[in-house]
């Protein structure tokens, strides 16, 4: 009986922890970006281990009211795609993992990480 017991509470247990959300992926390491405030001092935003798979309107620069920052570096392990509009909307550019810092000329207002990218 205690056998039986035992082996119904395991089996209860498993089907809990399969029962449970996964946590979001993220990916690791650092995204960094250049914008100017409203005082024009140049300035810069990171986003730490950012979310994966969602759209992310950037600190200071995701509004279309605003100007867009500039000059993305992407030190994370997940390929980045970087959007002039925000909302992840508008002319878009992938950036590699752990690539080297874009120009200035590259502007920015979004962002969407993606852990599953294999390129």
């Amino acid at each position: 009986m205690k056998l039986r017991n035992t082996v119904a509470a395991a089996v209860a247990a498993f089907a809990l922890v399969l029962s449970l959300p996964a946590s979001a992926l993220a990916a690791s390491g650092d995204f960094h970006y250049t914008y100017r405030d409203d005082n024009g001092v140049e300035r810069s935003g990171t986003l730490h281990d950012p979310e994966s798979d969602r759209c992310v309107n950037l600190d200071a620069v995701g509004s279309d009211d605003v100007d867009p920052g500039y000059a993305p570096h992407n030190q994370t392990d997940s390929w980045v795609t970087v959007y002039l509009g925000a909302d992840c909307e508008g002319p878009d550019w992938r950036l590699r993992p752990h690539g080297r810092p874009a120009t200035d000329r590259l502007l920015v207002r979004s962002v969407r990480f993606d852990v599953n990218e294999w390129r």
